[in-house]
C-alpha cells in the first residue's frame, strides 16, 4: 500500500466488533492550527495519534471543544510532513492515526489510502474497490466524512466524467492539491 499510515490501535480500525463509531476512552485531546497553502487547518489528536484535520473554511469544520488543550509541539511531526507534502517532496505520510467511524466508513477510508499520489479514481471505482459497486452515493458520503483529509487523500476521488466534485475544503483547494500532486503547482 502506498500510504504508510499507522493506526493507533487495531481496535479502532477493525470494525463493529471493536465498537467502532463510539468514542473510545482517550487521553487529553490536543490541538493546534497550521497555516497551510490551502488555508488554515485545525489539527487535533491525543498523545498517541492524529484524530482530525479540519479546514477552517469548511462548513463542517471541527469545533474546538472546551477541554482541548493547545499544544503545537504535539503536532511537530504532522506539520513537518504536511510542509514536505506541500513542497512536493513527500508522497507518503507516515503518521499514527486514530480514525473513528462505521465499519463501512473505515473500509472506504482504508481504500482512499491505496490511491497513489498523483492519481485519481471515480466514486464508482471506489465503490467497486470496497466491494459494493452500487454503493456510489454511500461511498461519496463516507468520503465526505473523512476526518483526516489530505493525509487520507479523499481529494483524489473525482466524478465519473472527470469533474471535481465535493471536498470539505472546497473545490478550489481540491484542484490545488491535485495540481500539486501532478507537478503543475508548487504550494511552498
Amino acid at each position: 500500500m502506498p500510504w504508510k499510515l499507522r493506526e493507533r490501535s487495531n481496535e479502532v480500525m477493525r470494525g463493529a466488533e471493536a465498537g467502532v463509531g463510539r468514542a473510545e476512552e482517550m487521553s487529553e485531546v490536543y490541538y493546534t492550527r497550521f497555516e497551510s497553502p490551502v488555508g488554515s487547518l485545525l489539527l487535533a489528536g491525543d498523545r498517541k495519534a492524529l484524530r482530525r484535520v479540519s479546514f477552517a473554511s469548511s462548513k463542517r469544520r471541527e469545533p474546538l471543544q472546551a477541554d482541548w488543550k493547545q499544544n503545537r509541539a504535539a503536532f511537530a511531526e504532522v506539520i513537518r510532513q504536511l510542509q514536505a507534502y506541500f513542497r512536493g517532496e513527500l508522497k507518503e505520510f507516515d503518521l499514527p492515526l486514530a480514525m473513528e467511524g462505521t465499519e463501512f466508513q473505515l473500509h472506504v477510508w482504508h481504500e482512499l489510502r491505496a490511491i497513489p499520489y498523483g492519481e485519481t479514481i471515480s466514486y464508482a471505482q471506489l465503490a467497486v474497490r470496497v466491494g459494493n459497486p452500487k454503493a456510489v452515493r454511500a461511498v461519496g458520503l463516507a468520503n465526505g466524512s473523512n476526518p483526516i483529509p489530505i493525509i487520507v487523500p479523499c481529494h483524489r476521488v473525482i466524478g465519473s466524467n472527470g469533474s471535481l466534485t465535493g471536498f470539505g475544503g472546497g473545490l478550489s483547494m481540491k484542484k490545488k492539491l491535485l495540481e500539486l500532486e501532478n507537478k503543475q503547482l508548487s504550494l511552498l
